[in-house]
């Protein structure tokens, strides 16, 4: 439950947040007038860095899917939040965001390298997490990638059923 007297709801109204299609919520707060060029794509400029709120409640989680860019997490509010990342060679790493002043288990932030596959939850179903996300260079839609979780799972049988619970939510893509 949202501490500090804040629902979610109030949460959500408070930090202008909307619903995300990986789940949950969220809000740009900042993208960069500077502009870069990756190599594979010299024709399309794009900031350099991006920033968003981004909120799980009420039992929902971030898909597996990946990015161009790396993507650093950074803890606000809540409890702790696990970000699970499986790497190219079919490594996976669970991230425990949290307070670490309060929860010396949990780290304030944690990174997941571009081209890494990953999906994140609460710890609790029951409980909220506010983070932030900042992308470098700045997250594009064009470059996110919802898993096909079949071919998941094919390429990391050791993961098949964290795969599957953290696939697409019902209706998605």
């Amino acid at each position: 439950m949202p501490t500090n007297a804040h629902s979610k709801d109030e949460l959500i109204r408070h930090f202008d947040l909307q619903p995300h299609p990986e789940g949950g919520y969220y809000r740009e707060t900042y993208r960069a007038a500077q502009t870069i060029h990756r190599k594979e794509n010299a024709n399309e400029p794009r900031s350099a860095s991006t920033a968003i709120y981004y909120m799980l409640c009420d039992g929902a989680y971030s898909r597996w899917h990946r990015l161009k860019s790396d993507e650093l997490w950074h803890f606000y509010a809540g409890d702790p939040l696990l970000v699970r990342v499986l790497d190219r060679q079919g490594k996976l790493t669970t991230h425990r965001l949290g307070n670490a002043l309060t929860h010396p288990d949990t780290v304030f932030q944690a990174t997941v390298l571009g081209g890494d596959w990953f999906a994140a939850e609460c710890e609790d179903p029951a409980s909220f997490a506010v983070v932030g996300c900042t992308v470098a260079p700045g997250f594009e839609f064009s470059e996110f990638e919802v898993a096909d979780v079949a071919q998941l799972q094919a390429q990391f049988p050791a993961h098949r059923d964290l795969i599957a619970r953290l696939g697409p939510v019902e209706g998605g893509a």
